[in-house]
């Protein structure tokens, strides 16, 4: 059975500051809306198979990696609770921070 999706005030803000990213640097929507198709398929996927993502070193937080973006994600009984959506391109020292 699959779990109901929770998304974090943080997920949701990495999420537009992403699409926004795209939407800016490319000068439309259509890579941003197949880039966001596709982290929602893959979120769909996890909550279905939850033990997919890997363990965190130490923690209970698992992450799922899909080219470049990696989505942090808690595993409950009843839901999958989306924490961050991480672009690996960006600065490894502000990862630090989501650790928090």
């Amino acid at each position: 059975m699959a779990k109901k999706i929770r998304w974090s005030k943080n997920a949701v803000a990495d999420r537009i500051q992403i699409l926004d990213y795209w939407n800016k640097r490319i000068g439309n929507k259509k890579y941003s809306t197949r880039l966001d198709k596709e982290l929602r398929t893959i979120i769909k996927m996890l909550s279905k198979f939850p033990e997919t993502g890997r363990k965190l070193d130490d923690r209970e937080e698992r992450f799922f990696v899909k080219n470049c973006y990696q989505i942090f994600y808690s595993i409950s009984n009843s839901t999958i609770d989306i924490l961050h959506i991480w672009d690996s391109r960006r600065n490894p020292d502000d990862l630090d921070s989501l650790k928090e």
